[in-house]
């Protein structure tokens, strides 16, 4: 039997803004903040979202990231994209505010998440 999964309205806006900012990009469109920032600043709630929506509602266990994922998460994404990719290709450039957008996001994703209990 085929199981209904609701996404979230959150997660589903994130996804159709940074995918209208991809297309903008290509476009040669650029809105300097949202270009530049926005999209890390969605990056560890949708990846948190993600991750928590395969496990409990696909997988049927009982998880929620905790502050310790977050961080995690924040400082994976910091090395990964403003540390490495940079040394191995010219289409990445580090930058000290996509890691405060990744953290700012991170922070975001766990005060709305956590503490307000949102269903997911």
């Amino acid at each position: 039997m085929l199981r209904k999964y609701r996404i979230s309205v959150l997660f589903l806006c994130g996804l159709f803004i940074w995918s209208a900012i991809i297309i903008f990009r290509k476009n040669g469109i650029t809105i300097p903040w949202f270009n530049d920032y926005f999209t890390d600043l969605i990056t560890v709630p949708m990846y948190g979202y993600l991750i928590q929506y395969g496990m409990n509602k696909i997988l049927g266990f009982r998880w929620q990231p905790d502050l310790k994922f977050i961080i995690r998460s924040v400082i994976y994404l910091s090395l990964l994209f403003e540390w490495f990719c940079p040394l191995v290709s010219d289409h990445f450039v580090g930058d000290f505010f996509d890691v405060l957008a990744y953290s700012i996001g991170g922070i975001g994703y766990h005060l709305l998440f956590q503490y307000k209990k949102v269903p997911i």
